[in-house]
């Protein structure tokens, strides 16, 4: 908890993914329980120092701890094949061998040290899993050679276009067998807590309610896809938000409103289960070095935006090495192209805040349907997006400016918020109503709190410090 933060500290009921019938699941998975307050932290190793080891990335654990990082994913620790390879150093989604680390990042036991430090300091460790695909040069092409698909030639080939990879074929049980147990290897030999699993929806969804399965009786883990099929949630915890990314990247280049977001969320709210836990995110590896930094595509709307990701209904929060900093450079995808730390992080406390708020506010939770979501009108519509997140007597108003008009003047036309609040991210306490006026700059965001215990509001006051 961050110093200063009142919110009670209890975990509310959640509703078993069982039962929604509405989307045709059946699912007997249950997500952690510390997954629902968390967020997650992207580490691309080969760019976070000046090394790019595991030794030299576990001596910013200590920062990151006090910055609010929950869960660390770490980008693929495998070797990378030779053949075919992309750049100078290649991809990390072109394995070589999935039971054995890059040297790259230096040794198993380098990892192993890492993870339990990780775990001493109170984080939890998911690893990104390459499923679909392996490099040219993977083991596996000279001893198990029937686990690839092969092209009209009898060739190794990959359906998608990349380069520098070949397909998998899990019309093959023994891959699927050979498979679940290289991801057992890290969490018996390292105690890792999850898998973000890279490209899920080109694996077969009964491929991963084996792996889930059978791994659930071992370890409860955190299962993050990389993808937007609603239906993968039967076995995944979370899954990607590209089509919030991309709707927040209209609106900022005038393309979209307030209210093409808000069509997002419904379509959210009709094809997702009630639960289902969404990444969402600014920036990431590939947004990052593809597309370009959070300030290429979203300029001083950065930070309005990354509020919106940590606030809204059901989200898991993700955020890319440097974004703390910020980095506002692309990093090279396949050659070394470390971040340039300036020793100043201006953006670990407005990250630390958001958190603190996540993680002891439980109408902030995630995958509790319980949770009263609801956007506030305003006589701004076209510039103002409000929602107030309510649970029983604890709520959190947010308002967000995603226009480049200043110095706006507003109120709120909706009775539903209301009352005595407090600024997050300024400790001042206001009272709220229909009669309120706001004035807010471009890209600003607003973000307060109220806690109802007993009769009495438990107003103490949170600062960036």
């Amino acid at each position: 908890m961050a110093a200063g933060l009142f919110c009670p500290l209890f975990l509310t009921s959640t509703t078993s993914s069982k039962n929604h019938s509405a989307f045709a699941m059946a699912t007997i998975f249950d997500t952690v329980k510390w997954a629902l307050a968390a967020n997650i932290y992207e580490v691309n190793l080969r760019q976070y120092t000046k090394e790019g080891t595991f030794a030299a990335f576990e001596r910013e654990l200590p920062r990151l701890r006090d910055m609010g990082v929950e869960i660390l994913w770490f980008m693929p620790i495998q070797p990378i094949s030779l053949e075919k390879r992309q750049g100078t150093l290649g991809s990390y989604y072109a394995c070589s061998n999935y039971t054995t680390v890059n040297p790259e990042f230096g040794t198993l036991e380098d990892f192993r040290s890492l993870v339990h430090t990780a775990h001493i300091l109170g984080f939890k460790l998911i690893i990104d899993w390459v499923a679909n695909h392996t490099g040219y040069d993977h083991v596996w092409t000279k001893q198990h050679p029937a686990f690839y698909k092969l092209n009209a030639a009898g060739k190794f080939y990959d359906a998608n276009g990349w380069e520098d990879v070949i397909d998998l074929d899990y019309n093959n049980p023994d891959l699927r067998t050979t498979m679940i147990e290289a991801m057992r290897f890290w969490i018996d030999e390292c105690d890792i807590d999850g898998f973000r699993c890279d490209m899920a929806h080109l694996i077969p969804l009964e491929f991963w309610r084996a792996a889930r399965a059978e791994f659930d009786k071992q370890k409860d883990l955190f299962w993050l896809a990389e993808t937007e099929e609603p239906h993968y949630h039967e076995v995944f915890d979370a899954t990607y938000g590209w089509k919030l990314l991309h709707a927040m990247e209209a609106v900022y280049r005038g393309e979209g409103t307030v209210q093409s977001l808000i069509n997002v969320f419904e379509d959210y709210d009709l094809h997702f289960p009630p639960n289902a836990m969404r990444a969402f995110f600014t920036s990431n590896h590939d947004e990052n070095s593809h597309s370009g930094s959070e300030y290429e595509r979203f300029g001083d709307g950065a930070k309005a935006f990354a509020v919106l990701c940590a606030t809204w209904k059901n989200s898991i929060p993700l955020v890319y090495s440097g974004q703390e900093m910020p980095n506002k450079k692309r990093l090279k995808f396949f050659d070394k192209d470390e971040i340039e730390w300036k020793g100043n992080y201006f953006l670990h406390n407005f990250y630390k805040t958001l958190f603190a708020l996540r993680k002891n506010c439980p109408a902030l939770f995630a995958g509790n349907v319980s949770i009263n979501t609801r956007t506030i009108a305003t006589n701004a519509p076209q510039n103002i997006l409000a929602f107030l997140r309510k649970l029983d007597e604890n709520e959190v108003l947010i308002i967000l400016n995603l226009s480049a008009s200043s110095r706006l003047k507003f109120k709120l036309s909706d009775d539903f918020a209301g009352g005595k609040f407090t600024s997050v991210f300024s400790g001042i306490e206001v009272e709220i109503n229909q009669f309120t006026s706001f004035e807010i700059q471009k890209w600003e965001y607003f973000v307060y709190y109220r806690t109802v215990i007993n009769g009495l509001y438990g107003l103490d006051r949170i600062k960036e410090l």
